[in-house]
């Protein structure tokens, strides 16, 4: 093998509200060694998503906090260099939660082989988590039916974008709400939301009234805080909410809070939490659907990719601030 060191960006302090680049570290360690039923994958490309946030913290959660010292968990895609599972072999494609660095070891078990014919990166975002989220969120939580307004927060964004898209397809007149004039533009002439509304410029709950004369049906919520707030107001009778992600709020010492819950009695509405991980053993039903959704142009997608894994930290701290116009990605080589 020639480079034998393994770059790692690791947790180096706990961030207190927004991160800092100060609370990571790149450090160098060896190139780590399969046992057995193990595979080392080196990495072409990572993901930066907005749970990693929750990772860094010490409060309760559905998954073990990072340590300091800690690679940043991530999901990765990257050829397999040596093998000790007879599924995989050397120059395969892999993708598997490997984190922030050149070289994981993994069991072959918590890997995905990626068929061939597709772009390995799509295996982190529309064949990966985030096209997952989206599809088990809208279809199995929000369950939308044909004629339903759906209404998408933080709909440029990597799971919202695919989102609204399902939406779509399934015969739904779609909202999206996102920040700034070129996301506007991307959910109304990329991603083909029938409105499109921008949080960051005036009266929001009036801007999703204007688009929503007769009331919102669903309501996908990635972001939390006043966006939400003034979709709830809006719902309709037997309304569903699916939430996501709380992004606005990931960053402050002291949440927020955005539902009143007399509202799931006026409006006899539904709200739900999930975890794309709950629906592990469907993944195999999803990803052919997604694959062909995207192979006739029923998905689109953007990638925002920066190079070299020691700027993680910057397209993270990117992403948090809404500076990435679809999935954040990291090319690491």
């Amino acid at each position: 093998m020639a480079l034998r060191v393994n770059r790692r960006v690791t947790l180096a302090a706990r961030p207190v509200g927004f991160p800092q680049e100060s609370d990571f570290a790149l450090e160098e360690a060896d190139v780590p060694a399969p046992g057995a039923g193990e595979v080392l994958v080196r990495a072409r490309c990572v993901s930066v998503d907005p749970y990693q946030r929750g990772r860094m913290s010490t409060a309760r959660s559905y998954a073990r906090g990072l340590e300091i010292g800690d690679v940043i968990t991530a999901q990765a895609v990257g050829e397999v260099m040596e093998s000790n599972d007879s599924r995989y072999e050397p120059g395969d494609l892999a993708v598997g939660q490997l984190g922030w660095q050149d070289y994981a070891v993994a069991r072959g078990g918590a890997l995905r082989k990626l068929p061939p014919g597709l772009e390995p990166q799509l295996a982190l975002h529309v064949l990966g988590a985030t096209g997952l989220t989206a599809y088990f969120g809208m279809l199995d939580v929000a369950k939308p039916d044909p004629g339903d307004t759906v209404v998408v927060s933080g709909a440029a964004g990597a799971v919202g974008s695919v989102a609204g898209q399902i939406a779509r397809i399934m015969g739904c007149r779609t909202v999206g709400i996102a920040g700034g004039t070129d996301k506007l533009a991307d959910l109304l002439d990329l991603y083909r939301f029938d409105e499109a509304v921008d949080y960051k410029t005036g009266d929001v709950r009036a801007a999703v009234r204007d688009v929503c004369p007769e009331g919102v049906d669903v309501y996908f919520d990635n972001v939390g805080g006043r966006v939400s707030t003034a979709v709830h107001a809006l719902l309709n009778v037997g309304a569903r909410i699916a939430i996501c992600g709380q992004v606005s709020q990931y960053n402050l010492e002291r949440i927020e809070p955005t539902f009143h819950p007399g509202l799931l009695i006026v409006f006899r509405a539904r709200m739900q939490g999930f975890l794309v991980s709950d629906y592990a053993a469907r993944f195999g039903e999803a990803i052919p659907r997604l694959a062909r959704w995207v192979t006739n142009g029923d998905i689109r997608y953007r990638e925002h990719v920066t190079a070299g894994l020691e700027n993680a930290p910057r397209a993270f701290i990117g992403m948090l601030n809404g500076e990435n116009r679809g999935k954040a990605l990291v090319k690491v080589m």
